[in-house]
């Protein structure tokens, strides 16, 4: 059994670096073109992995040329991919992705076999989530299917880490069912309806979060770290700068290191601080799961040390 069962998706990133994002209809010249595995689901899933946890993915692939090496890229990072479902005749998921100079992204996915993930694989893996310590998700799979497995979690006792992104229409009593949310500022807007400019109105919208009845929700402000709203306060967690290539997977490393912290018992204040030391880390690196830092690197950068 692992101590971290990861439901969502796999991709494969096709990454393109560009002095400046293109107008529409503009054509403008790329600098480098790479191939990297990504997905939120199985990036978080190697996030984790590598800062020390047991995990365990569940999701579909298809039976393309990606597919292989999505799933050999999580077992070399200690991913068990046994309830990965290879879909005959279905093209992996894929994003095109865009970063300019300044290391912000663009990014479009097409969900292939991402979308033929079903309420039977939840139910196929019944006992490796009964068996976890946390099951983590995101919305780049169905969302009956999300749904389906926080039902199942609150049944067999499993606390749920739910990344809310990218930005879905969900059920407010739903979300209140998930002891911790992670969004950034667009699907935090998108949820409450208070449109974020400034770090008074992310505090906003983060205390807005709690009101729901969500009992952690914590959301990322890019260069400025975190906030987490308490019963009793919002707190600041701020990130330390850096030379930024490219913030892909940033929010995905930010949700493996809060789980890995969480894990080891920490206090969800130190817990986010862990999480916003990966998170930063990721983005000074090109491509999604390239990025992900190990356990050693976070550990020195959370003390003070360079990357």
């Amino acid at each position: 059994m692992a101590d971290v069962v990861v439901l969502g998706s796999l991709n494969m990133d096709l990454v393109v670096r560009t002095s400046r994002m293109p107008k529409p209809g503009e054509t403008v010249p790329g600098e480098q073109f790479t191939t990297v595995p990504g997905g939120k689901g199985a990036n978080q899933a190697a996030a984790a992995a590598r800062l020390g946890a047991s995990v365990e993915m569940i999701g579909c692939v298809g039976d393309d040329a990606f597919g292989p090496t999505i799933l050999d890229n999580l077992r070399a990072q200690g991913v068990g991919t046994e309830r990965v479902r290879v879909v005959e005749g279905a093209a992996s998921g894929t994003a095109m992705i865009i970063v300019d100079e300044r290391g912000e992204n663009s990014i479009v996915v097409a969900p292939g076999a991402n979308a033929l993930v079903g309420v039977e694989d939840v139910e196929n893996a019944r006992d490796l989530i009964a068996g976890a310590r946390f099951l983590v998700m995101q919305f780049e799979i169905p969302l009956p299917v999300v749904c389906a497995a926080i039902d199942l979690a609150a049944e067999v006792g499993v606390p749920v880490i739910l990344n809310a992104a990218p930005a879905h229409g969900i059920n407010e009593d739903i979300l209140a069912c998930v002891p911790y949310v992670v969004v950034n500022e667009h699907e935090a807007e998108y949820i409450t309806s208070i449109q974020i400019v400034d770090m008074e109105s992310a505090r906003l919208a983060v205390r807005a979060l709690a009101t729901i009845g969500i009992a952690h929700p914590i959301l990322t402000v890019g260069e400025d770290g975190a906030l987490l709203a308490t019963a009793h306060r919002t707190l600041h967690v701020p990130a330390r700068q850096v030379e930024v290539v490219d913030t892909t997977a940033a929010g995905d490393a930010f949700v493996g290191g809060l789980t890995v912290a969480l894990l080891r018992g920490q206090p969800l204040e130190d817990a986010v601080r862990y999480a916003t030391c990966a998170g930063t880390l990721a983005t000074t690196v090109l491509g999604a799961q390239p990025s992900l830092p190990s356990a050693e690197q976070v550990e020195a950068f959370c003390s003070g040390g360079a990357r």
